[in-house]
């Protein structure tokens, strides 16, 4: 769990740490309008500038010491201050775990009456680009059948209806049978998001999880498929994960400790009470997480505990009797591991014996230790190896090469790799869903820039692949649109790759064009080439879409990401201004006519450098921005907290108190023109909480020396991940997309 709106860029959300949400579920288009009056657009603007009546929010201002270091009966980390260091923040009681202070409600309420009165006026922009998104939506469709046991399963979704419905079929009939309708399970609730949906062994009863907040805790509810009833509801305040044991007896699922941390791994015996549930595992060091995994050929379960730069792994046979989970390696500062069960054999991804790059070995089920541990094939420093997903007589490794995703076929024996070959230069390809073990049919998705979302699959034995659907994209014609890559050489001599993608000779002129530019860099996470259709209101009103691959994120391989942590952390930011230096520098776009945006941590990246670069951007979008890094990473207590002190640095030490308040945006907001700014939230957000960009906002108005905007909305109903209600999901990115596109001065309407 991390502060992330993962690859989702700019608007659909997935957990990385919940894997059954795809990574490229991303798909509405967007046509192209025509152009309105240019007075209407004057009157517009005029109507949300300065000097209204309608004054923003001012938030009180409240002494307050905040600790830096040693506290008693705290966790501080290994090496906190002592004396520590007391910084003074105004608006520290702006926080309320419990989201119920009545004071903080009514400032989000009167923030929110702001920001819908300065954007009024452009209602009407936001109406049609609402109608714009949903015109390049099949809002009517279902998703390509997979085989599992005597069914087929797929979702399909409804046009008017907000959520999926999960349905199946037995092999060779037509009739369809419905096992889960979100609609009807959302139905009251301002939120709904089903985390896990997993079918029993027996095909008989089904178990799901469902978050009503937006916190991403979860109740669970065990279904008999054949009469619709609940047979099981046992389970309440999990994390969203489950897996069935070999038969329908056993469900496994983890719970969080009070910080939100994922510390424990059960085994649920269905029909019975939670109290006589089995803990399996349970990790006390808060700096590591706990998370589980079911084999392909059922026989294991793995179950592992990492931090962002240590693992340990134990495999539960479930086979016997036994809970007792044999470990695999214990422990190892810097030493990180994931298993995998293939051809008898447990096959390994591993950075051990300093392979940055990580490494395929193998070892024998029986003799599980790192000292039996077999290199399968040679390390190779420009290829770094992600993942393996294994079947009985074939595995696919992914990783990544050239700074694209890639895959290789396992056939047989472990020497016998072949890499998968696609014709476009720029792509993403990555797993899709596949039930059975024994089979020669592989699944996998692919997309570009420019093509739409593709599930494919391969002929094992032939290769040969087939595009068993690609995803509808009404009134949407490829070959208006042309993609580049190119390189940008920062300050220390590091090339960073930007891709851009554009209408069809926009940039054959020499003006400057308008310009979005997004960045992330962040976790290890890729912002990989994929086709986002909510990129086309861009696109089709002549503004040159760019994403920086920046360190911090994975595009390049670990290195890329392990330059831009810790006391490198600066290189995020400064690679983001390079990349917009080097737009302006050909003429591509000027600052004037240069919007940005990022999310989460991404958040982050664009107040750091609208702090360090006011002068370079025109207009930011900061979605769930994380903001407040340092009294954020001081506390223990926070979600999240005390497992990205591997990542950001523990501002309670010493080491990195100094460099870590250098860039936190909250703390180095300045007297400054800054750019007009958007920031969005949501009250329930366990990851970046709403307090964050609520006390940043009131910052920056209060120092901000320029004429644009400052404008907070906070979804009062919603987490990390925005709107579960995809109708309600579009709305909110037509709401965004009106504030950057009026900034760029290109809004119009058909």
């Amino acid at each position: 769990m991390m502060r992330t709106g993962f690859i989702s860029w700019p608007i659909i959300h997935w957990r990385r740490r919940i894997l059954q949400k795809t990574t490229m579920d991303n798909r509405a288009m967007i046509a192209t309008g025509a152009a309105v009056g240019i007075a209407a657009v004057i009157t517009a603007r005029a109507l949300t500038g300065a000097g209204s009546q309608f004054e923003p929010p001012i938030l009180d201002k409240r002494e307050h010491q905040v600790a830096f270091g040693y506290v008693e009966d705290e966790n501080r980390g290994e090496n906190p201050m002592n004396p520590p260091v007391f910084r003074e923040d105004p608006y520290f009681w702006v926080r309320d775990d419990a989201r119920k202070n009545k004071e903080v409600i009514k400032h989000l309420e009167k923030e929110n009456a702001y920001t819908e009165f300065k954007m009024k006026p452009l209602k009407k922009y936001t109406d049609s680009l609402y109608k714009e998104l949903l015109s390049h939506v099949q809002e009517t469709d279902s998703s390509v059948p997979y085989k599992h046991g005597p069914y087929e399963y797929y979702t399909k979704t409804v046009e008017g209806s907000s959520y999926k419905i999960h349905c199946r079929r037995e092999l060779g009939s037509e009739k369809e049978e419905i096992i889960l309708d979100e609609n009807v399970l959302a139905k009251g609730k301002k939120h709904c998001d089903v985390g896990a949906v997993e079918v029993s062994p027996s095909h008989q009863l089904m178990a799901y999880s469902v978050d009503s907040t937006g916190y991403e805790t979860y109740e669970v509810f065990i279904v008999n498929i054949g009469t619709g009833k609940v047979v099981d509801q046992a389970l309440s305040e999990t994390a969203g994960r489950l897996t069935w044991g070999r038969d329908d007896k056993h469900l496994y699922y983890s719970t969080f400790d009070q910080a939100h941390r994922v510390d424990k791994v059960w085994r649920h015996t269905q029909g019975e009470t939670k109290d006589s549930d089995i803990l399996l595992f349970e990790e006390d060091d808060e700096l590591f997480s706990a998370g589980f995994q079911k084999t392909r050929s059922e026989r294991f379960l793995f179950i592992g505990s990492q931090s962002s730069e240590t693992s340990e792994g134990y495999m539960l046979d479930l086979t016997k009797e036994s809970t007792e989970a044999e470990l695999i390696a214990g422990r190892e500062k810097g030493v990180l591991y994931d298993v995998n069960e293939y051809r008898g054999k447990l096959y390994i991804i591993t950075n051990k014996d300093d392979a940055k790059n990580f490494k395929l070995m193998s070892t024998s089920v029986d003799q599980p230790g790192p000292e039996n541990w077999k290199e399968v094939m040679p390390y190779d420093k420009d290829i770094k190896l992600d993942l393996l997903s294994s079947f009985k007589d074939f595995a696919v490794l992914y990783g990544r090469q050239g700074g694209f995703t890639q895959m290789w076929i396992v056939r047989g024996d472990d020497d016998d790799l072949t890499r998968v070959e696609f014709e476009e230069k720029a792509y993403t390809v990555a797993p899709g869903v596949n039930e059975e073990f024994e089979t020669t049919a592989y699944r996998f998705s692919y997309s570009s820039l420019t093509t739409p979302l593709q599930t494919v699959e391969m002929n094992i034995e032939s290769g040969e692949r087939k595009v068993l659907k690609e995803q509808p994209v009404p009134n949407f014609d490829r070959s208006s649109y042309e993609s580049d890559r190119i390189e940008v050489t920062v300050e220390d001599g590091t090339k960073v790759p930007m891709s851009l993608v554009y209408k069809k000779g926009l940039l054959n002129g020499h003006d400057p064009k308008p310009c979005y530019l997004y960045g992330y860099g962040s976790y290890e996470i890729s912002i990989d080439p994929f086709f986002n259709s909510k990129l086309l209101p861009f696109l089709d009103r002549d503004v040159v879409v760019a994403i920086a691959h920046i360190r911090g994120g994975g595009e390049m391989g670990r290195m890329h990401y392990e330059n831009a942590k810790y006391l490198k952390k600066k290189n995020t930011f400064t690679d983001f201004i390079a990349c917009a230096d080097e737009l302006v520098t050909k003429k591509i776009t000027s600052p004037d006519r240069l919007v940005i945006e990022g999310r989460s941590a991404g958040g982050l990246l664009i107040g750091a450098v609208i702090n360090m670069r006011p002068d370079l951007f025109h207009a930011a979008h900061a979605g769930v921005p994380f903001v407040d890094v340092m009294n954020t990473m001081s506390d223990a207590t926070i979600p999240l907290t005390t497992g990205e002190w591997e990542e950001w640095g523990n501002p309670n030490e010493e080491k990195y108190f100094d460099y870590m308040l250098s860039y936190s945006p909250y703390d180095n907001v300045k007297k400054a023109n800054y750019p007009a700014l958007l920031a969005t939230s949501g009250l329930w957000d366990p990851r970046v909480a709403y307090w964050e960009p609520t006390k940043w906002l009131a910052k920056l108005r209060e120092n901000n020396l320029g004429e644009g905007d400052m404008l907070l909305k906070m979804d009062l109903a919603s987490g990390h991940f925005s709107a579960s209600d995809r109708y309600k999901l579009y709305r909110e990115r037509a709401f965004e997309l009106t504030f950057l596109l009026d900034q760029l001065k290109v809004l119009r309407t058909d």
